[in-house]
């Protein structure tokens, strides 16, 4: 398991792709985006266009170590784009438009952290490597707001438990990569 951290626009997932792509022909591609507006959709296009014709895709963002332990035999490498749209996605599974001061956010974080731990065992019985693409999202300011400033603390303490468990780890700050650990 190799784990890839960076902002927003910092290179991490093109350096995700590269090492994939150094593992051979025969990669996974696990997209966690789901279509929420117009804007959405267009990257996910873009996205979509812009990986090899080769690759395998799964989209989803629900029971990926499952995902992993089903395919990862027939793969050279598996990347997954992006832990943190998998967290808003797994945050708003079960809230929807519920306001953030009715959220359990006790709740919300214990869910989050069974699909996460379940995704580590997989990544870790992988006989691939899985490089799993995820936002830094702790250099900011701190959110203004409720749900912003839970969604940091979730999505922080998710990568620190990812980060725990990795054998390699990158930071990407504008497109160069410094590795943290392995």
């Amino acid at each position: 398991m190799i784990l890839i951290t960076g902002g927003a626009r910092s290179g991490k997932s093109r350096l995700a792709e590269q090492f994939a792509a150094q593992q051979g022909g025969r990669v996974l591609y696990i997209a966690t985006s789901i279509i929420t507006d117009d804007e959405m959709a267009e990257r996910i296009v873009i996205h979509q266009q812009t990986r090899p014709a080769q690759w395998l895709t799964h989209e989803g963002y629900r029971e990926l170590g499952r995902v992993i332990r089903q395919r990862s035999a027939e793969c050279d490498a598996i990347m997954l784009e992006c832990i943190t749209t998998l967290i808003t996605n797994l945050m708003f599974d079960k809230t929807g438009d519920i306001p953030a001061e009715m959220m359990d956010f006790a709740a919300i974080e214990q869910r989050i952290m069974v699909e996460i731990e379940d995704l580590i065992a997989a990544c870790l019985a992988s006989p691939c490597p899985v490089y799993i693409v995820t936002n830094e999202v702790g250099f900011g300011i701190v959110p203004d707001n409720l749900l912003a400033r839970r969604f940091r603390d979730i999505a922080g303490r998710v990568n620190q438990r990812l980060a725990v468990k990795a054998k390699e780890m990158y930071l990407v700050v504008s497109g160069i990569e410094l590795k943290m650990k392995g």
